[in-house]
């Protein structure tokens, strides 16, 4: 099988479940705020065919894979019901922040891993061994899928976090509908890539090289 496919397919396999870590976080939170919607649905679990959405998890991600080399996706969104959870004031804030804020922990927690392994074994550390290509590559969708959910247009969830925040902005990002995926594509190709340069540098201490 060509070079190129596998690592698209290993990117995919990546962004899958980069996604669904996300979609348990949100259906984690929601529990432990007295939801059980999600766990009562299946969704209170890692298994990826319980998160799969036709569109954000399959179709988008291997057309633009394997047209343009690049990846935006999504995972079924998880349902939770706001009125069940114990913090009525700060409760679906923190449900959206979930999901992205689980991949940037993924990414932080890899990222320092990689910073400070030559510390503690300098004579097996190497950048270009396929460990640390791996490493690289999860830390890399991490950041990106976590930036990406946190542009503030619908479905995203930075707009659920941006209407809690500001309230009487609601109608504004509403306003977008289903056209604010297209926004945040546009987003995503040409503001995020050197945005998440940055934060990856910024966790690991070099450059993305793969």
């Amino acid at each position: 099988m060509d070079n190129v496919l596998l690592q698209r397919l290993f990117i995919y396999v990546i962004i899958v479940l980069s996604a669904v870590f996300h979609e348990y976080a949100h259906a984690f939170i929601a529990y432990r705020l007295g939801d059980n919607t999600a766990k009562d649905m299946g969704r209170l679990t890692l298994n990826p065919f319980k998160h799969l959405d036709p569109i954000g998890t399959v179709f988008l991600p291997l057309l633009l894979l394997f047209t343009s080399g690049i990846f935006i996706g999504w995972a079924k969104p998880v349902p939770y019901n706001p009125y069940n959870l114990t913090d009525q004031k700060h409760g679906s804030l923190k449900v959206a922040l979930a999901g992205p804020a689980t991949n940037l922990l993924i990414a932080l927690i890899l990222g320092i891993g990689i910073r400070f392994y030559p510390m503690i074994a300098p004579a097996m550390y190497n950048s270009a061994t396929p460990f640390f290509l791996f490493l690289s590559v999860v830390i890399y969708i991490n950041i990106f899928l976590g930036l990406f959910n946190l542009i503030p247009l619908p479905p995203l969830d930075g707009s659920k976090i941006f209407m809690d925040l500001f309230p009487r902005q609601q109608h504004t990002i509403a306003q977008f509908g289903i056209f604010g995926i297209f926004f945040a594509m546009i987003i995503a190709y040409f503001i995020l890539p050197p945005i998440t340069n940055i934060l990856f540098w910024i966790f690991t201490g070099f450059g993305p090289g793969f």
